[in-house]
């Protein structure tokens, strides 16, 4: 890994924080060459403190370490991004990342579509709701419609119509969100139970 020291005062070049599971920023740190070769031989990140005038292994003192996952640099050579698993919060304030934000997984337009079948299924005023009738109706209907549309997608499956594929998968998914829900989870809680299944390695 070639790294651009020089290019910065005191030889320290930033370096971005990102959690390697869920991808959320966590912190911006700087880092100079004993830095980087501390961090790569210890497994923990380690900064230069421009407070403290020296290494800094992040959690020295709280306990709330960085594990090393990979290190990369951008097109310039100048910037390092760390992908890392964090041990607790990594803001020195308490919270999962130094902007205040919850350092939870995002999974894009998913998440947004969680929200909104949360939105329905607890507005008062959603009487025309499609979501809303299904909870109204319980959990068994929610069950029933998540095997109907499981059944559709094997029949699917087994035909040559793409789009027809697609579309009820779709509606799968979309079933079994919403069937996540009224069981009282989300799609955060089967991501966990994957990942309690498989094994990493510190470079994947």
């Amino acid at each position: 890994m070639k790294i651009n020291y020089s290019k910065y005062p005191n030889n320290l070049v930033p370096a971005v924080i990102q959690d390697s599971m869920t991808k959320n920023v966590l912190m911006l740190g700087f880092m100079n060459e004993e830095a980087v070769n501390k961090t790569e031989k210890t497994g923990k990140i380690t900064f230069f403190s421009r407070n403290k005038n020296r290494l800094w292994t992040k959690g020295e003192e709280t306990g709330n370490y960085l594990n090393l996952v990979s290190m990369k640099v951008d097109c310039d050579n100048d910037t390092i991004l760390v992908q890392a698993n964090p041990e607790g919060p990594t803001c020195h304030e308490g919270t999962d990342t130094c902007w205040g934000e919850k350092n939870v997984p995002n999974f894009g337009f998913l998440s947004y579509l969680e929200h909104v079948i949360e939105d329905r299924r607890y507005d008062g005023e959603q009487e025309k709701s499609y979501v809303a009738s299904l909870f109204r109706k319980g959990i068994n209907k929610i069950a029933q419609k998540v095997g109907e549309e499981a059944v559709e997608v094997v029949i699917e499956a087994k035909d040559d119509d793409d789009l027809a594929f697609l579309n009820e998968s779709a509606d799968l998914l979309f079933h079994l969100m919403v069937l996540l829900q009224a069981k009282g989870f989300h799609i955060r809680d089967v991501e966990r139970t994957l990942k309690s299944r498989h094994k990493f390695d510190r470079n994947e």
